[in-house]
């Protein structure tokens, strides 16, 4: 199998709703990048609805989709977080965090009223989202004599790669992302310029 450099995310916020018994839950997804956006997330959902009774999260992380984290927020154990964690695996989507608000209607839902309730509206943020593809990048920094600038900036430009924080003097350096499966191929064609060098930073 040829490794799969692409993952799933959703390009910007979007909200859903669902309704049982009086409670109200409202499913709320954001594209992010790391855990400390989380914070900021919630208390700004927590000014937004003053009133709520909870904010229960899950965010799932890394194009390798390894890292994740849930928080019930006073909800029976494994009754919110999870099965918002389980939609965005079931999903298959990454770097995405989604935040369920729940205004409680006075009635209790029980285990499974609860768990359908977190799972549905973490179902309807979901579909109100636009899905998008990214590749996975390794980031790398190029680092080499001006002579070498044409020879460089050609191959960039036939890789059609996008460099980003670029410093032009004697010695020159830039950062570049390079997708994944189409790593070893390029590097290997700076390997082949004299003064040339890459070090590996990042994937992204």
């Amino acid at each position: 199998m040829l490794f799969d450099d692409t993952y799933l995310t959703i390009s910007k916020p979007a909200e859903g709703i669902f309704r049982d018994k009086g409670s109200k839950f409202i499913g709320v997804a954001y594209p992010v990048q790391s855990l400390s956006a989380v914070k900021e997330l919630i208390e700004d959902l927590r000014t937004k609805h003053p009133k709520a009774r909870h904010f229960c999260w899950a965010v799932r992380l890394s194009p390798d989709r390894s890292l994740f984290k849930i928080n019930d927020d006073g909800e029976p154990s494994g009754t919110a977080g999870r099965p918002i964690l389980n939609t965005l695996l079931s999903a298959d989507l990454t770097n995405v965090l989604v935040i369920v608000v729940r205004y409680f209607g006075g009635t209790l839902l029980g285990v499974p009223g609860l768990i359908n309730a977190y799972k549905t509206a973490t179902t309807e943020a979901i579909a109100a989202s636009e899905i998008i593809s990214k590749t996975i990048n390794d980031l790398y920094q190029l680092s080499f004599p001006y002579t070498q600038m044409n020879d460089v900036m050609r191959i960039i430009k036939e890789e059609q790669l996008q460099p980003t924080d670029q410093h032009f003097d004697q010695s020159c350096m830039m950062n570049l992302e390079i997708r994944k499966s189409r790593l070893i191929a390029i590097l290997g064609r700076f390997e082949k310029l004299d003064g040339v060098k890459a070090e590996y930073l990042s994937t992204i």
